[in-house]
């Protein structure tokens, strides 16, 4: 699947059902008893999603595999998502798309909302039985930060030729909530405009039926790209400041080039102007009135 030249065989490329009403190709179950994996896996092809998990009073953010057979829950930290160059799309000649911030016919990776059999198809899902018996209503996932060598926007494009929906955008301020109902399965499409490695830290964070509040975030890790290893991916530390709860990104620490320094000096210094020129004025008429006193 492609981006097409033209504005109607773009959209009609792009098109899927969107969240929160799973269409005929997002109808799964989770079942209780599926099994938490570990060990590193990079995925490259079939079905995964993103979502939580609540066992035991723990509440999680797993990867639940159904490329596996049985489908597994895997942590995020053993997860690299592949996007090869299979993937690689032209930007549509059409306003519509202008968000993604790149000229048409720019070549960028997606992961299509509709599956593609040679891509990793990634959506999220609220439908752990455990997280359903758990939540009063429904879930906020949140993007909290994103570290890359491009940009990454994801979006959800309607099948009735409407206008997309963004999501999840890097150009703009942390964080960037959505809200997912209970028992849902979406997937969207994902757009990275460069080559290389992503750090996407999300968080999952919900109301509990019997009161209190749960939440946990992740990093996904995204290999883009062919030439990219995905040990580079394992490797890679999110480093950039990142959003709290309910806030916007801290902002990054002052370079160690003695600025602050400079400027609290230069601030002293006419603190010690101001000082010294009042001193003078206040001789000067002293002065003056010895002058007149002596007349």
């Amino acid at each position: 699947m492609r981006f097409a030249a033209t504005a109607l065989v773009a959209l009609l490329s792009l098109a899927a059902v969107p969240s929160p009403g799973p269409g005929p190709d997002l109808e799964q179950r989770v079942d209780a008893g599926q099994a938490v994996t570990a060990g590193h896996k990079e995925l490259t092809a079939g079905h995964v999603d993103i979502g939580p998990r609540y066992r035991d009073g723990e509440w999680t953010v797993l990867v639940h595999d159904d490329t596996a057979v049985p489908p597994v829950w895997r942590p995020l930290s053993d997860v690299v998502l592949r996007v090869p160059d299979a993937a690689v799309q032209e930007v549509p000649a059409d306003p519509a798309y202008a968000f993604l911030g790149r000229e048409p016919g720019t070549r960028v990776h997606v992961i299509p909302q509709t599956q593609d059999q040679q891509v990793v198809w990634v959506g999220w899902n609220t439908q752990d039985p455990g997280v359903m018996d758990a939540i009063a209503r429904g879930v906020t996932m949140s993007l909290l930060g994103v570290e890359g060598p491009g940009g990454m926007v994801v979006f959800l494009q309607n099948g009735d030729l409407g206008a997309p929906t963004v999501l999840w955008d890097t150009g703009k301020p942390y964080p960037q909530p959505v809200w997912v109902d209970t028992n849902t399965h979406t997937h969207a499409n994902w757009v990275f405009t460069a080559p290389g490695v992503y750090l996407a830290l999300v968080e999952f964070s919900a109301d509990l039926a019997g009161g209190g509040t749960v939440s946990a975030r992740e990093v996904v890790r995204f290999a883009v790209g062919d030439a990219t290893p995905a040990a580079d991916a394992f490797a890679a530390s999110l480093t950039a400041p990142v959003a709290s709860p309910g806030g916007t990104a801290p902002p990054a620490a002052a370079a160690p080039d003695g600025g602050g320094n400079a400027l609290l000096g230069a601030l002293i210094a006419v603190a010690a102007a101001v000082l010294v020129a009042g001193l003078v004025r206040a001789g000067l008429r002293a002065r003056r009135v010895r002058r007149e006193a002596a007349r």
